[in-house]
């Protein structure tokens, strides 16, 4: 938005918002809908139409191999499956940005790796993905997939910058 954070207006946060997808550490759904509902309501919230929006909200479920789930709920999946719902909800506004909180963080190795192979997806096909991660196996792996640059904090400050370390 090239403006100072302090002076945006609230439509332009809701306008940046809308070009940010956002993956929490720890998935917050609305516990009463289905998955394809939580994956479609950042649309409805947007105030779009959730009808024309259908289709999408299916092929995402399906890319992330849920599509056979449409009506579960939050509480009937496991912690890879909420993780992946959350991917789902962070692109169904097909955002420029996606931010990934330790995305990995509360799943095994295979689902682990399996949401990388969609990070990367999703990068591959032109999206800006940040990663915030503990996990240096994760780090490794990712580098073989795509081109990284790696920063690493410390006690809150830039420690070390650079696609090497």
């Amino acid at each position: 938005m090239g403006s100072d954070t302090m002076e945006v207006t609230r439509d332009e946060v809701s306008f940046a918002r809308q070009h940010i997808g956002i993956v929490h550490q720890n998935c917050v759904f609305v516990d009463h809908l289905s998955i394809y509902d939580n994956v479609l309501l950042p649309i409805v919230a947007a105030g779009l139409d959730a009808d024309t929006e259908h289709q999408n909200v299916i092929d995402l479920l399906n890319w992330i191999g849920l599509g056979d789930r449409i009506h579960a709920f939050p509480a009937e999946l496991s912690g890879g499956e909420q993780q992946r719902v959350a991917l789902a909800r962070a692109v169904i506004m097909a955002p420029d940005l996606i931010l990934a909180d330790e995305p990995t963080g509360n799943v095994d190795w295979r689902m682990a790796q399996r949401i990388l192979e969609m990070l990367v997806e999703l990068n591959k096909a032109g999206k800006t993905v940040l990663v915030a991660t503990h996990d240096y196996n994760l780090i490794r792996a990712a580098k073989g997939h795509v081109e990284t640059r790696i920063l690493r904090l410390d006690k809150g400050k830039l420690d070390i910058a650079g696609a090497n370390l």
